[in-house]
């Protein structure tokens, strides 16, 4: 009986002594598998731009429309048509505007003749109002008898007058007739090129509340502008006169070079998202670029030549809490803040530091040194998306970054230092 139990806890013990020993090679071989991705920090160009997409349109670009009704006659202009200001580029045929000033231009002529009778009339009345004069003086005719010639010599005067109304009536009108007579003809407001013909010959043209479109004309293809949408986080670094380059479809290995114009005040909102048009002045000698083309375009708006710059996964890395703990000297000046969220919500990195009221263009760097993470601040400048430049730290020229670690110890630590949440 003894001596069974005795066999029993000899074999429990070894049953102990050969898990744990299990479990620390499982561990050593963990902390051995441990890798850390480096980059080494350089010097070079970093180049900040901000890309956004537009459309090509004329400077100036005029509708050409119709004042009046009626069925197309003629047109002198087509499609890519050269034109000229002032000249003819189609006619409403004019047959009904014509028989409106004739009619107008007998309507004045009879309002003419209704004003010289009228004016006879106050003649005869005036002459025979002055004759009653003289024979109520003499007693030879009532009173009532001369205030009625009084009365009819003012009468007359009255109807000159309103035949005089009657005549400058005639002419508004004859003249209103002549001016939709002359509104036949359409007639190019300025210099430019014909980019749309809306009618063709026969076609009525109705003009109601607003006048019909007929031609598109830009006034000059060899200058041209660039409406761009511009991201509201992006449009704070843009200002008129910076240099532009963008890249079309039709030739997509030529790069082509304009300025900022403006950056118009007026946003447009599209899904809730905010943009702003930035106009780019672009000259077009070769005629290459058409209204209408889809522009991709580049603004640079910062640069730096020969400067200290990390990659931006540098920048996003943080190590393990496990591996914090045990980065040695000189972690200490980042693993007292390493729990209280370095990365920010959603693993946005330097969300920690602003949130210690540091600024945020401060941001810690874990360095390789000795095999160990070692934390270092920094403040960065501009960054072109891939790398960011430093202005300013305990960080030189050869230092190896630390970008990412791999391997089943990294994974071990990882799982041992977070532990699973129910948000």
């Amino acid at each position: 009986m003894l001596r069974n139990r005795f066999f029993w806890i000899s074999v429990a013990v070894v049953v102990l002594i050969g898990v744990f020993a299990v479990v620390r090679v499982r561990q050593s071989r963990a902390k051995s598998d441990v890798h850390f991705e480096t980059s080494p920090v350089d010097r070079g160009r970093i180049v900040a731009k901000v890309t956004a997409t537009g459309t090509l349109s004329a400077i100036v670009t005029v509708q050409v429309g119709s004042q009046v009704s009626g069925r197309i006659a003629a047109l002198n202009a087509d499609f890519n048509s050269t034109v000229t200001k002032g000249q003819l580029v189609a006619k409403i045929d004019p047959q009904l505007f014509e028989a409106q000033v004739a009619q107008a231009r007998a309507n004045l002529v009879a309002a003419q003749g209704n004003l010289d009778k009228a004016k006879a009339q106050a003649v005869d009345a005036e002459r025979q109002y002055k004759r009653n004069i003289t024979l109520a003086e003499r007693k030879l005719i009532a009173q009532a008898d001369l205030d009625t010639s009084q009365s009819n010599a003012d009468a007359a005067n009255a109807a000159v007058s309103a035949a005089a109304g009657a005549v400058e009536q005639a002419k508004a009108a004859l003249h209103s007739s002549e001016v939709n007579l002359a509104y036949t003809d359409i007639i190019s407001p300025t210099d430019g090129i014909v980019i749309s013909r809306n009618v063709d010959v026969g076609q009525t043209v109705v003009s109601s509340m607003t006048a019909s479109t007929l031609f598109l004309i830009a006034e000059d293809l060899r200058k041209m502008q660039v409406d761009t949408s511009v991201a509201e986080a992006d449009i704070g670094k843009l200002q008129p006169g910076m240099k532009a380059t963008f890249t079309v479809d039709a030739y997509p290995n030529e790069r082509f070079v304009g300025s900022i114009r403006q950056v118009r005040n007026s946003p447009q909102t599209v899904q809730n998202v905010v943009t702003y048009d930035a106009v780019i002045d672009v000259a077009n000698p070769e005629l290459k670029l058409k209204p209408g083309m889809t522009a991709n375009c580049t603004f640079v708006w910062a640069e730096r030549d020969d400067t200290l710059r990390v990659p931006n996964s540098a920048l996003r890395f943080h190590p393990p809490a496990g591996m914090v703990a045990t980065a040695g000297p000189g972690a200490g000046n980042g693993a007292a803040h390493a729990s209280a969220g370095e990365a920010g919500p959603g693993g946005a990195p330097g969300a920690g530091v602003q949130a210690r009221g540091v600024d945020a263009d401060h941001r810690r760097i874990w360095v390789l040194k000795g095999g160990k993470p070692v934390a270092v601040m920094v403040r960065t400048g501009v960054s072109d998306g891939s790398l960011t430049e430093v202005v300013s730290g305990d960080l030189a020229e050869g230092d190896q970054v630390i970008t990412d670690v791999t391997g089943a110890g990294a994974q071990g630590q990882q799982a041992g230092a977070f532990p699973r949440r129910m948000f």
